[in-house]
């Protein structure tokens, strides 16, 4: 089931109450650095795996924010709605989302995107984790 709003995703069980996590945030937080520490260069032949990396630690940044703030989301349409509803940052979930469909579409059903799609991407995921980082300190 896909979840309209952030209230669903608490009463499906797909977002929990959780006694805030700092240090698994912390730990959360630390992949993903070190995930974007790996990437020396985005080229035509590896640019959707990039972005797939760019993707990961964008998730992750999310997912620690969430247990910073007591709750542990089981899925990525709710990390979208903690972003807009709990964040109070519609704007960010629209990009979140954006994101979400292009890494679906790579990851299950193999549409690889061009590379100025993709480089878009990872652009879009740069801007939304640095405002993420600074929003939801």
């Amino acid at each position: 089931m896909r979840e309209a709003d952030w209230k669903e995703c608490v009463e499906n069980g797909s977002a929990r109450r959780v006694t805030p996590d700092t240090g698994r945030a912390e730990s959360l937080a630390e992949t993903a650095k070190a995930r974007l520490d790996a990437i020396t260069e985005i080229n035509e032949k590896n640019c959707n795996f990039v972005f797939e990396d760019y993707y990961t630690s964008l998730l992750e940044i999310v997912q620690a924010k969430a247990f910073r703030k007591g709750y542990n989301v089981l899925n990525h349409v709710c990390l979208g709605h903690f972003l807009r509803d709990v964040a109070g940052r519609k704007d960010l979930s629209d990009i979140f989302d954006d994101l979400r469909f292009k890494r679906n579409s790579l990851t299950y059903y193999g549409r690889m995107m061009d590379y100025e799609t993709a480089k878009d991407a990872i652009e879009k995921c740069r801007r939304l984790i640095k405002e993420i980082e600074r929003v939801l300190k």
